[in-house]
């Protein structure tokens, strides 16, 4: 996508999902958990605050998370310095029908295309997923990340960088798990093994002559597990409070990272916590980046409510789905659809 005076029509939001400008002033904020135990501070206190920030927003930035700062500065350069480059230079690791991964400028979000350029890459390179969201469709694909020329290294920071990341998911998933009081909180890291589907994404928004109009990223909720956003320090990123509706900014805390609870830990809790909806604001003048990694099962897991948190006054809110047909089900959204992508409550059961 190349910076534009003019904005195409097919950017622009429906005027109730416009965003407000100048933002919303906020009087509340997404909760912020230091992620360090000490003598002082136990793993219940830590643990007591993730419940807490789980159920009130679906959201909190950590601090002192153990993530090398200095792997952070190396994917933040070499993003800025492959974006940089032209749009044909981008465009030889394009993605495409064939293989999902790799550069991308034209994704859209509910129907409305994003002011977003991204470079997608597997946690697992050469990953399996299913041929088709069809459910009688057992075929399966292998994707193969694609990796530019430019910037020497790129493909190496950007490795080094996931598995830091996929350290700190493990750790964060085993923190909610403990917060829905599960007996044994490493009961579920199986489906996240060799064969998980978990891809980091580089995302770069453009300044926008009106912001006024579009998103950088509309309206939507998180598939996995839980998402993990590195933002820079421009800030973009509003999340739904769930008390009123109103979007409230996510303010941005140098090396801190922005974590969400994704569909299947709301299916899993039985709704106890909620993926909440999130979306990101342009401006006129400065660009932004930041990088998210979707903590994603292995494609064959079936998702749902977690039977030590489910009883006769607490029933099942969902029924069983196979994660990796919802995921290419959601993935089609990121075209152009007549109808609506499918969303978790699909798979809700009647009261």
């Amino acid at each position: 996508m190349e910076d534009t005076l003019v904005v195409d029509s097919t950017f622009i939001q429906p005027i109730h999902h416009r965003p407000k400008l100048p933002p919303f002033q906020l009087t509340d904020q997404v909760p912020t958990i230091d992620l360090s135990i000490s003598l002082s501070r136990t793993t219940q206190h830590l643990v007591s605050e993730i419940a807490s920030a789980c159920q009130n927003w679906g959201f909190f930035q950590v601090i002192n998370h153990g993530v090398s700062l200095e792997k952070l500065a190396r994917i933040q350069k070499a993003a800025k310095l492959f974006f940089d480059q032209t749009v044909e230079e981008k465009r030889k690791v394009k993605r495409d029908s064939g293989n999902a991964v790799g550069f991308y400028d034209g994704e859209n979000t509910k129907n409305v295309r994003d002011w977003k350029e991204v470079f997608d890459f597997l946690v697992k390179d050469g990953t399996f997923f299913p041929a088709s969201h069809d459910p009688n469709d057992t075929k399966l694909r292998v994707l193969f990340n694609q990796w530019p020329e430019y910037p020497p290294g790129f493909r190496e920071t950007c490795e080094e960088y996931a598995r830091e990341l996929e350290l700190l998911a493990h750790k964060l998933l085993r923190l909610i798990l403990l917060s829905l009081g599960l007996s044994d909180a490493d009961a579920l890291k199986g489906y996240f093994n060799d064969e998980q589907t978990s891809l980091v994404r580089l995302n770069r928004y453009p300044p926008c002559p009106s912001p006024d109009l579009v998103l950088g990223v509309g309206r939507h909720k998180d598939s996995g597990a839980l998402t993990i956003l590195a933002q820079d320090a421009v800030g973009g990123l509003q999340v739904r409070r769930k008390s009123d509706g109103e979007w409230i900014p996510v303010k941005p805390i140098p090396n801190a990272y922005i974590i969400n609870i994704g569909d299947v830990v709301q299916v899993w809790s039985n709704d106890k916590y909620e993926s909440v909806e999130h979306r990101v604001v342009v401006n006129t003048e400065k660009e932004r980046f930041s990088f998210a990694f979707f903590f994603f099962p292995a494609h064959h897991m079936m998702v749902k409510p977690l039977e030590e948190l489910v009883d006769e006054q607490n029933p099942p809110k969902y029924r069983e789905y196979n994660f990796g047909k919802y995921f290419a089900s959601r993935s089609r959204g990121n075209q152009k659809q007549e109808v609506e992508n499918i969303q978790i409550d699909h798979f809700r059961l009647p009261v």
